[in-house]
């Protein structure tokens, strides 16, 4: 990875450029700021977790308010989703997707506040968020849904499963249903197990007041250790966006971003 994660190279722009919505040939006002210096912009609050005001103007990605638009006007016309899905079909296509399980986990809440937040099932004084993720079975994130703190985790598994997206890059119908999904006692539910079966899926999931599963664990840590690399983007690890919308572009993003570092790292 580039020892300055926020330069995006030809490559990435390349699968970006394409995606984003374009503007109004006589546009009023002043020319705006160049749309792939506006996602460094973008990438460097990512990365860093600085405030959009302490975006410095001498890098040239336009002021913290242009990234802050630019951002949201992106994430209105779908890119960062769109994104996501580019680079799973690509994953897919060269056989780096693992269907035969994926894994569920939600890690404790982020602070701060804003849409979707409420009490900490930790310390109910709290306010905060968490994530929800499902991944593939080797850690490749397929989705993530953001909730205030005291959602109890089974009440998402559902949603997980049903929002991983039609993944193409193989023959015949995109995929979007992996062979089992493997949850910890947090997601035991019978009839989400009922649901599970119906989409053909083989629930793996402990039981409270039971042993755990032989093995579960080393075959979910895949999924732990994907969320310490999306809260290794500091704009993620403290929710400090107030418009969910927004907060949910910077996880899109960041998906994708572990999805093009993965693709990279395989092809290389």
């Amino acid at each position: 990875m580039s020892k300055k994660p926020w330069i995006v190279d030809d490559e990435l722009w390349a699968r970006i450029e394409s995606l984003l919505p374009a503007w109004p040939e006589r546009s009023p006002g002043p020319r705006p700021v160049d749309d792939r210096l506006c996602l460094q912009g973008v990438l460097f609050v990512l990365y860093t977790g600085i405030t959009w005001q302490q975006l410095p103007l001498e890098l040239g990605f336009g002021s913290g308010q242009t990234c802050w638009r630019r951002l949201g006007r992106w994430q209105q016309a779908g890119v960062f989703d769109a994104l996501h899905r580019i680079l799973l079909a690509e994953l897919n296509a060269a056989g780096l997707i693992d269907w035969t399980r994926a894994c569920v986990d939600a890690p404790p809440a982020c602070e701060k506040g804003g849409e979707a937040t409420g009490p900490s099932p930790v310390d109910r004084r709290k306010t905060g968020s968490k994530h929800h993720l499902i991944s593939d079975g080797g850690g490749i994130p397929f989705h993530v849904i953001t909730t205030a703190a005291n959602v109890n985790d089974v009440t998402q598994t559902l949603a997980l499963v049903d929002g991983i997206p039609p993944i193409a890059g193989r023959v015949g119908h995109p995929r979007k249903r992996p062979d089992a999904l493997l949850g910890d006692k947090g997601y035991d539910s019978n009839p989400n197990r009922q649901e599970f079966r119906k989409r053909r899926i083989l629930p793996v999931i402990s039981r409270k007041g039971e042993r755990d599963i032989i093995g579960l664990g080393t075959l979910r840590h895949v999924v732990e250790q994907t969320f310490a690399q999306l809260h290794q983007f500091k704009r993620l690890a403290v929710r400090w966006e107030r418009r969910l919308d927004l907060h949910n572009a910077f996880v899109s993003l960041a998906c994708g971003l572990i999805c093009w570092r993965r693709l990279n790292r395989q092809t290389q």
